[in-house]
């Protein structure tokens, strides 16, 4: 009598089903809980939101950031930095995520070939991918961390409706618990991709976690009401953020300890921009919160959403 085999983990099963060298999917794994997995109401709601911000798209606007929770709670305010991008001379989107779950004091790059969305699957610019880890500073992410975290997963979507109809490629960097000097090592290195206009940066981070349940409760009474306590703290980071200074932004979280998530992502981001050639200004354009804390009890979540564009001298006026 031949005895069944075990069922193959699914995460085995994508790597083996085919052969060596073929695709590796990285699953849609939020889809049917952090938004819809049903694919024509995924691009409804999508379609509703960039058409409700109503933002001119540009070939100026060189990265977003842009929050990462789930839809119900952050799909309108990503819309705001989704809705800037114009597509048509981009052939390679890089994505830096936080993570969440998996320690790491490095940056991690993915081992998947294919990241699905259900509106559309995006392939891994595999070159590049190989060219980054051929520096030594990065290390590679398992299938299974790699699905596990939501931080890049959040932006899919928007990016596969955006790019429709494009041929863009991902560069998915999980961004761990990094030191100052790495944050600035990695964005020296990053720098130069940030110069070629046909690359582009998509920057997850959500702000303030205020409550008990995220152990942080910082409140100035001077703002009256909690909630606009944590407005103006969270405008205080983004105003830092819009300097470019990644030292100044340093300094803001040690003195507030502000939980925001993306932290580390950012403040690559900002090194970036020290050592890229291409002068480019950070600008915040909406801000949102979960719910409006009013005691002690309350918890929310902050939500921010930026473009980064070139900075172009305004020409001066002619008689």
């Amino acid at each position: 009598m031949t005895l069944p085999l075990p069922p193959i983990p699914s995460a085995i099963a994508r790597k083996i089903s085919s052969p060596v060298g073929m695709e590796r999917m990285r699953r849609a794994s939020h889809a049917g809980s952090w938004y819809t997995n049903n694919a024509r109401k995924l691009d409804e709601e999508l379609d509703g939101w960039l058409r409700a911000a109503g933002l001119t798209k540009s070939p100026d606007v060189r990265a977003v950031i842009a929050p990462h929770a789930g839809y119900s709670y952050s799909g309108r305010c990503a819309a705001y930095a989704f809705g800037n991008i114009d597509p048509t001379n981009i052939s390679r989107v890089f994505l830096l995520g936080p993570s969440h779950h998996y320690y790491t004091p490095k940056c991690a790059l993915t081992r998947a070939t294919i990241y699905s969305t259900p509106i559309g699957d995006l392939p891994v610019d595999h070159e590049v991918t190989e060219e980054l880890n051929a520096t030594g500073k990065f290390e590679f992410m398992d299938l299974s961390v790699d699905e596990a975290e939501h931080s890049m997963e959040m932006h899919l979507p928007y990016l596969s409706k955006v790019f429709q109809g494009h041929n863009v490629k991902v560069v998915p960097i999980l961004v761990g618990a990094l030191n100052s000097q790495n944050e600035a090592m990695y964005g020296q290195l990053l720098s130069k991709y940030l110069d070629d206009p046909k690359n582009f940066f998509s920057i997850s981070s959500d702000f303030c976690h205020w409550g008990t349940r995220f152990s942080y409760t910082y409140y100035d009474k001077s703002h009256g009401a909690i909630h606009n306590s944590i407005e103006a703290l969270d405008r205080m980071g983004m105003e830092i953020i819009e300097t470019g200074n990644p030292d100044a932004f340093k300094q803001y979280l040690q003195e507030y300890e502000n939980t925001i998530c993306g932290r580390h992502p950012i403040s690559v981001f900002l090194s970036m921009l020290k050592h890229c050639s291409t002068k480019i200004k950070i600008g915040f354009i909406r801000y949102e919160q979960s719910s409006q804390c009013k005691s002690m009890r309350d918890s929310s979540v902050s939500y921010a959403s930026a473009a980064a564009k070139v900075d172009t001298p305004a020409e001066e006026e002619k008689d």
